[in-house]
């Protein structure tokens, strides 16, 4: 895995992600977004990616002090600076969501409010064809459908997890299990 935007603050406790857990802290006013409705296009968010061809189904689980507007951590999945998803818990108004947003030259965003904080956030993101499914569990058994989206099919990608904080420095996030299917 390498690094897009490597974070000043870092530390991988293990071998690899999968066995091991990644923390994050974010450097200052980071995030990943393309023109719609804000007018501007931040590419410095910080995400620790893979690259692969073909279907797979990418999981991870994770957690977040989250405290100020659009924190956000999850998975992402990018081809390049105009084409990517971003998919985890992000802070809206002071409320805990599942966010997706799929950029394919303009971001576009959707969001599902959520009760409470999680205390950990399971994700799996499917790549089959042109089609990219976003699930996500809140206890790590029980999955739910976040977002079904196009994205190109039959070119190499790259997958893994991401940080941002778009209003300040010092988001915290944490990932452990992150595993790649080929399907």
């Amino acid at each position: 895995m390498h690094w897009l935007n490597e974070p000043k603050q870092w530390s991988l406790n293990g071998p690899d992600l999968e066995t091991g857990v990644l923390e994050i802290i974010t450097d200052e006013n980071t995030d990943f977004w393309r023109v719609t409705h804000y007018g501007f296009s931040p590419d410095n968010g910080h995400a620790y990616l893979k690259t692969v061809a073909g279907n797979f189904i990418a999981r991870v689980e994770f957690t977040g002090d989250y405290t100020e507007l659009y924190d956000q951590a999850g998975l992402m999945l990018r081809l390049d600076g105009e084409n990517w998803i971003k998919t985890g818990i992000e802070l809206e108004q002071g409320q805990y969501c599942m966010s997706a947003v799929v950029t394919r030259t303009y971001s576009d965003w959707n969001i599902v409010a959520l009760q409470e904080k999680p205390a950990r956030v399971g994700l799996k993101l499917e790549r089959s064809g042109d089609a990219v499914r976003i699930d996500y569990s809140l206890n790590g058994l029980h999955f739910q459908m976040l977002r079904l989206a196009y994205f190109p099919a039959d070119v190499p990608v790259q997958i893994g997890v991401m940080a941002c904080s778009p209003k300040r420095m010092g988001f915290k996030a944490q990932f452990r299990g992150f595993s790649l299917e080929h399907i």
